[in-house]
């Protein structure tokens, strides 16, 4: 499941990723990206990793569209998460998914927020 976090404001939006993630959990989070976009031509993301167990592999291409698609338009991305496999993850997705991305400790979550909302 992917849930939308309640601290999300204006460009700045985050999601809780939850358990397996699957293919339907992409299109209504893409339809929010979509509209923020739209409204402010760019946003910064965040990504809570520390629920998340995997992606099924029916959602992996969903997972590169979304990339593919939003990559210029996600100014800064956050990944927190509480595993080292998380912080791979974010260093991996560098170069398909935000023009900046960095990883926070779940234990630096605000700072996370805090970065995102640096001019």
């Amino acid at each position: 499941m992917i849930e939308k976090m309640e601290q999300s404001s204006g460009n700045i939006i985050g999601y809780k990723m939850i358990g397996k993630i699957k293919k339907k959990d992409y299109p209504p989070m893409v339809t929010e990206l979509e509209a923020l976009v739209a409204e402010h031509g760019e946003i910064n993301l965040l990504m809570d990793m520390t629920d998340f167990k995997w992606e099924k592999v029916s959602a992996w291409g969903s997972d590169a569209k979304l990339g593919k698609e939003f990559r210029k338009k996600v100014n800064k991305a956050a990944f927190v998460g509480d595993k080292k496999w998380h912080n791979m993850a974010a260093w991996l997705g560098q170069p398909f998914f935000a023009n900046e991305i960095e990883y926070f400790d779940i234990e630096k979550s605000e700072a996370a927020w805090a970065w995102l909302q640096e001019a």
